[in-house]
């Protein structure tokens, strides 16, 4: 079976430059004190994405 909604690569966001949105922040956040890590204020969405899924896989939040 196949995924019906591929995950498209970040450098191809028409939208990933633009600054990250709350919900990331927020998630990017909760992730990175669980991981005893810091993330700056002002990544892209695009960059906020990835460092979502790299915290997900240490933290064992991915799915």
């Amino acid at each position: 079976m196949t995924d019906p909604t591929p995950d498209k690569p970040t450098e191809d966001w028409v939208t990933g430059d633009e600054p990250m949105t709350g919900p990331q922040r927020s998630y990017l956040h909760t992730l990175a004190q669980e991981a005893g890590e810091e993330v700056p204020d002002d990544l892209t969405k695009a960059q906020a994405s990835e460092r979502i899924d790299a915290l997900q896989q240490k933290t064992g939040r991915g799915a």
